[in-house]
């Protein structure tokens, strides 16, 4: 079964939770990005494998998740840290990727309070422009996610900032990759986003998305 990237910021509150409800088979590698809060301390209580990652950027850490990701089936997933996805529903993102798929996104459902109005916004004009530049027909930028893993390494991703998620739909998209969607459920996360909180972040990640996007045309 598939290695799990957890890219990680101070989120040892949430951890627990989210390691607790692994799927049988699937190994956690948690890639912390300097946490001050002892959430490496926590992920190897619960089991997982922690890589330290650097320098501080959410692509620097999914990047690094995914270099030391290797199980024996090739697998490797995606998943944000912070409690706002069910790690029980990663099966339903790999099963495409079973039957044929070379890239699955989770299309997020969300629960109530689970997304400020700026994150809406912002997801859906990324999630737009991805469409209109590359003819994949995805309706979220979802962080659950799944692939084979020499097949990403090979598509040689530069970004480290936040527009990791991007530059990888987009590769893959280049690269004549399948890329389909699953329904996934979308949470209230534990504590406040680093990106979503605020308008700042998102407007953040909206531009770290936007360059990877303008680098295509």
């Amino acid at each position: 079964m598939p290695d799990v990237v957890l890219p990680c910021l101070d989120e040892a509150a949430a951890l627990p939770w989210v390691l607790s409800r692994m799927p049988a088979g699937y190994r956690a590698i948690v890639a912390d990005n300097g946490s001050s809060d002892g959430s490496p301390d926590v992920a190897r209580s619960y089991g997982a494998v922690v890589v330290d990652a650097r320098p501080r950027g959410f692509g620097a850490a999914a990047h690094a998740g995914l270099m030391a990701a290797g199980h024996e089936d090739g697998l490797v997933c995606f998943l944000d840290a912070d409690g706002s996805l069910d790690p029980q529903q990663l099966p339903r993102v790999v099963a495409p990727l079973l039957a044929g798929a070379d890239l699955v996104l989770g299309r997020r459902r969300l629960a109530p309070g689970s997304m400020p109005p700026h994150a809406r916004v912002g997801n859906a004009v990324v999630t737009a422009q991805l469409r209109r530049r590359t003819g994949v027909a995805l309706r979220d930028l979802g962080p659950m996610r799944a692939a084979r893993r020499d097949a990403l390494v090979g598509l040689d991703l530069q970004d480290r900032r936040f527009g990791y998620p991007l530059e990888m739909v987009v590769r893959a998209a280049a690269a004549g990759w399948r890329v389909e969607e699953v329904e996934i459920d979308y949470l209230r996360r534990t504590g406040r986003s680093k990106v979503t909180g605020t308008v700042r972040g998102t407007a953040r990640a909206v531009r770290d998305m936007s360059a990877v996007l303008r680098a295509i045309e």
